[in-house]
């Protein structure tokens, strides 16, 4: 009996050295964070025409792609509502960017950290590859977050979950 107990904690502890663990992340200067279980290295920043901040970062760990596009939008909305719908036309644009053929169609309702100063939508989408994915984008008027996990495999929905609501909006 105490050598299967043996066998079990050392197949436990190789199990979690293995797995790399969650860590936070700064959206460079965005003043958002992401908690990822990767490291998304630099994030890449572009504006779009009306000169708001786009930043955008991925990694991959365990057959799963994390990825963030963080806009730190040049004017704020102040209604959360029209901000949501903002947000919900810039995951219609991103599917065509992301060659997506197929959707569940969005759930609203979401609140980031029970908070009533921000809106959530999330989606499950499958693209031109077969890839499944899982959405889930974040808004609070000053930025618009999307954020997705990946693969061509069944999605670890735990640990997707732990990062799409992962996001530190500033001030949170």
């Amino acid at each position: 009996m105490r050598s299967i107990l043996v066998v079990i904690l050392c197949l436990m502890l190789a199990n979690t050295a293995s797995s790399q663990s969650l860590k936070k992340y700064s959206i460079s200067s965005s003043g958002c964070s992401a908690y990822f279980f990767c490291d998304p290295g630099t994030f890449d920043l572009t504006k779009t025409p009306d000169t708001s901040d786009v930043y955008t970062g991925q990694c991959s760990s365990d057959n799963m792609n994390y990825g963030v596009i963080c806009v730190k939008m040049k004017g704020q909305i102040a209604d959360l509502e029209k901000s949501e719908s903002v947000l919900m036309s810039y995951m219609d644009y991103l599917k065509a960017s992301f060659n997506i053929t197929k959707s569940a169609g969005y759930g609203k309702g979401h609140r980031l950290k029970n908070r009533d100063d921000n809106r959530g939508v999330i989606d499950y989408w499958e693209d031109k590859d077969k890839q499944n994915w899982k959405v889930k984008g974040w808004t609070d008027g000053k930025y618009i977050v999307f954020m997705y996990i990946n693969s061509s495999k069944l999605l670890n929905e735990t640990k997707g979950d732990i990062f799409l609501n992962g996001l530190l909006l500033p001030g949170m």
